[in-house]
């Protein structure tokens, strides 16, 4: 009995060995050497590019923005399966304050899957009117979103509520990536900021 106890443990501790073994093998494999995940720009850093259609089907590119003068970028949660109410009170604040913000572009970036995100985006705008230098804009299916290290994947998730500042020579100025629904920056963080 003694010896069949020892067998039945030995065999267990061996199949335990085995599959620990496997999984840092599979781990190992996933990962590729000397290329971190994307992580969100830091200030200092040179905000990479991006083009974007609006909803009439304009581009609207960061270098286009940039030339004209600096740039503040809210990236909003987007479909989630619903529209998001601290985006909307986010979007609010900044459209109630536009004068504060006439002196830069402000883009408001909408992301989520492609399928009907153009249809979900008119939910969100709703009866809101955007001054011109405002620019609505939609991320389908993340691709800006994914280069920005931005992408909160998780269920009913799509992107991490973000704020940018960004100078005319395309350089971070001022950046606020919250893991969470609130905490968002404000319109007076962002004007205090604004080169």
């Amino acid at each position: 009995m003694q010896n069949r106890r020892s067998i039945i443990g030995l065999v267990l501790t061996l199949a335990f060995v085995a599959l620990s073994s496997t999984a840092q093998a599979q781990g190992r494999r996933q990962a590729k050497p000397g290329k971190e995940p994307p992580h969100p720009p830091k200030v200092g850093e040179v905000a990479p590019d991006f083009e974007l259609m609006n909803q009439d089907g304009e581009a609207i590119s960061l270098k286009s923005l940039t030339a004209k003068s600096p740039v503040v970028m809210l990236v909003l949660r987007g479909w989630t399966g619903k529209q998001c109410p601290l985006c909307n009170r986010q979007v609010g604040e900044f459209l109630s304050k536009q004068s504060a913000l006439s002196g830069a572009q402000v883009v408001l970036i909408y992301p989520g899957p492609a399928e009907m995100l153009g249809e979900h985006a008119k939910e969100f705008q709703g009866n809101k009117s955007f001054p011109s230098n405002y620019h609505f804009v939609l991320d389908p299916d993340f691709k800006f979103t994914n280069a920005w290290g931005l992408r909160w994947d998780a269920p009913r998730e799509t992107a991490y509520p973000s704020t940018f500042v960004v100078g005319q020579d395309q350089k971070i100025v001022f950046g606020k990536t919250v893991v969470s629904h609130g905490d968002r920056a404000d319109v007076a963080t962002v004007v205090a900021n604004l080169p």
